[in-house]
């Protein structure tokens, strides 16, 4: 039988919690929920069992996120705390139970036992070893048959985690997987605030932002064991972890190929001002001023866009703006913005005109 002696009180108020971290437990098992009465107790017991073998003070809590079957009843009745989020989704389960918990060290997974909750002890481990953030692995540790959906396995989570890591620069080789840890320290730090399933993938790129010692074990998935349809949703939450991928990637997505975009337009804009050229025997002319005026647009919109998500991103993790918000904090960046913005417009204007005049009075073909 597992010692529950060291357990915290169940409690759904939060307030106060945090007061006495002098008795604080060395470890948090955070398991978000919604009408899981099959698997929520497998969950527990199996963290209950690896606090009580290895000896250290931890504590269970459960994210509920508006259950009707007997998972609270089956959670309290283990000695867990459970927290009602109202608000939800996987993300915002998770948020609420880790905003709660009072370990040094947290760590999360599913409350359907697909991830095996005895394997515990290796996330601690490596916590304990100086990271502070553990990633579990299933691709090295192993998916048991029937684990994972084909879709998954061979394209969505492949895909998923090759495009992250190019984005991103990250080594993460499972940047989905739902079992993780992390010190409570890190857990602020990441500032994830996504109430959906894009959640995970907000954690490690806000991890990565951040600096923070990340570390991969190796995990087995099992099938689940829930007896009913999964919360995910393959094409809508995939889409939701691909847009937030892409979105707080401003450098690659939006700077980079705006600025090369701008760039090249101007260069050709330059060459073409004085009329045609041929260079190596190919003929430009019109059409080509054309085309470098679009890429100069398209290029300045892009840059714009990628100044707005770095200026969004700056708004919820302050301490990672880099050196484009800060100067754009700086002074009146709205008034010189519309200054610059007014003085190019006007020359623009002004060139027309007189483009228009020298081709009105002298006549002949517009180039």
């Amino acid at each position: 039988m597992v010692d529950k002696s060291n357990l915290a009180i169940v409690a759904t108020d939060l307030d106060g919690q945090h007061a006495d971290d002098a008795g604080a437990p060395l470890v948090s098992a955070i398991i978000p929920c919604l009408n899981e009465e099959r698997t929520l107790g497998i969950c527990i017991r199996k963290a209950l069992d690896v606090f009580s073998k290895r000896g250290i003070k931890g504590e269970v809590v459960v994210g509920d996120n508006g259950s009707t079957d007997r998972s609270v009843e089956i959670a309290e009745s283990l000695g867990a705390r459970v927290v009602h989020q109202r608000v939800k989704g996987y993300g915002a389960a998770i948020s609420a139970a880790a905003e709660a918990a009072r370990g040094k060290y947290l760590v999360m997974a599913d409350a359907d036992d697909s991830y095996d909750w005895s394997s515990l002890g290796d996330f601690i481990d490596a916590l304990e070893g100086g990271a502070e953030l553990v990633m579990g692995d299933r691709f090295a540790g192993g998916i048991e048959p029937g684990a994972m959906p084909a879709l998954h396995r061979y394209l969505g989570n492949p895909a998923l985690s090759t495009i992250a890591r190019w984005l991103h620069h990250s080594p993460i080789h499972d940047f989905h997987c739902g079992m993780r840890g992390f010190t409570r320290d890190a857990f602020r730090r990441m500032g994830a605030r996504s109430p959906g399933m894009e959640f995970a993938s907000e954690m490690v790129i806000n991890a990565h932002r951040a600096g923070l010692v990340i570390r991969e074990v190796p995990i087995k998935l099992y099938p689940d064991k829930r007896g009913r349809p999964p919360h995910l949703r393959s094409f809508r939450d995939g889409w939701r972890h691909l847009r937030l991928i892409v979105a707080h990637a401003p450098n690659t997505m939006y700077l980079i190929p705006g600025a090369t975009l701008l760039v090249s337009g101007i260069a050709g804009l330059a060459v073409l001002a004085a009329g045609p050229v041929r260079i190596g025997g190919w003929y430009f002319g019109i059409h080509f001023v054309a085309l470098s005026a679009m890429a100069t647009l398209i290029g300045l919109s892009a840059i714009l866009f990628g100044m707005l998500a770095k200026v969004a991103i700056a708004i919820y993790h302050p301490g990672h703006g880099g050196r484009v918000v800060p100067w754009l904090m700086r002074g009146r960046p709205l008034e010189w913005l519309v200054f610059s913005g007014g003085m190019l417009a006007v020359a623009g204007f002004v060139a027309d005109v007189l483009l228009a005049l020298h081709w009105i009075f002298i006549g002949g073909p517009m180039e």
